[in-house]
């Protein structure tokens, strides 16, 4: 036997021997990923069966829900409970006052607090830390606490009887949060873009607007969509500035739902409800990588 057909012989065998081995790692790695499978199987099932068991509760007679199991499927599958939650619950002008008031609110406290946030990371200027620390402390103020100054305000200028307490409120509100973490994704971004832009002869405007905005687009919809959900599932300040019968939210509405049948019927109140979270978990769902990448947009500085 010469070299060539030993070498041959003991590259067959350790290549024979890694074949070996590489069914027995996958075999200890699926074991070992076993745990984690069944805990995110059990967590799937955790959160999953409530938004089921909302959604088959909603096609459901209100003699199911007394003489039929809570588990069982509904005998008929039809939207009468959502037409009933539409029309004679008043759903359908909650709804467009929950858009109209949370909407605009939001594009002004995300233009207002942008701007702040670029005026106290960007420019140089003499108590852009003082002034921070004032936002920062507006996170700490309790909701509770406002309530009743700004009732009196808004009863003394003439405000209240319509929607504009929620704007303004809304807009006051979400303004400490925002102007922090939009303050935290400036700070990621290189001084030398802007000092670049101002060589270039760009104004403070345009370095605004062309340069800042389009490099926290992911950024943006993170913290609009963290607003959106907080002033959309609002009720206190809802409840205290708009609680008339035109001017209710959607979550004063569901509120006051068994109030206007007298009795609770589970049909349309599931379908109410079932309206109110399904719609929040699809634009959840549409935005959710841009929620991802405005998530780590600042964690690395650079």
């Amino acid at each position: 036997m010469n070299t060539t057909q030993s070498t041959r012989m003991l590259t067959t065998s350790g290549s024979r021997r890694q074949r070996l081995r590489v069914p027995r790692r996958r075999s200890v790695n699926r074991f070992r990923r076993l745990p984690l499978w069944i805990a995110v199987t059990v967590l799937l099932i955790v959160v999953g069966y409530p938004l089921i068991w909302l959604l088959l509760g909603s096609f459901k007679s209100q003699r199911e829900f007394l003489e039929e199991p809570t588990w069982a499927l509904p005998q008929q599958w039809s939207f009468e409970n959502y037409a009933t939650a539409w029309d004679t619950a008043g759903l359908g002008s909650a709804l467009f006052n929950s858009t109209i008031t949370v909407v605009p609110a939001l594009f002004c406290m995300l233009l207002f607090g942008t701007a702040a946030a670029f005026a106290l990371e960007v420019l140089v200027w003499k108590g852009r830390g003082a002034v921070l620390m004032i936002f920062l402390a507006g996170i700490m103020v309790p909701a509770q606490m406002i309530l009743l100054p700004l009732f009196s305000a808004y009863f003394q200028t003439g405000l209240t009887g319509s929607l504009w307490p929620l704007f303004l409120t809304y807009t006051a509100t979400g303004m400490p949060l925002t102007v922090f973490l939009m303050a935290t994704y400036f700070r990621a971004i290189p001084r030398e873009v802007f000092e670049a832009a101002t060589l270039d002869g760009a104004s403070i405007y345009r370095q605004f607007f062309s340069v800042a905005v389009p490099m926290m687009k992911n950024g943006l919809f993170t913290v609009g969509l963290v607003q959106f959900f907080f002033f959309w599932n609002d009720l206190l300040i809802s409840l205290t500035f708009a609680n008339s019968s035109k001017l209710r939210t959607l979550q004063v509405a569901l509120l006051n739902f068994n109030g206007n049948f007298g009795t609770t019927q589970y049909g349309p109140l599931f379908a109410a409800v079932s309206i109110n979270v399904f719609a929040l978990l699809i634009i959840y769902l549409l935005l959710n990588q841009s929620i991802q990448k405005g998530l780590t947009a600042g964690a690395v500085k650079g």
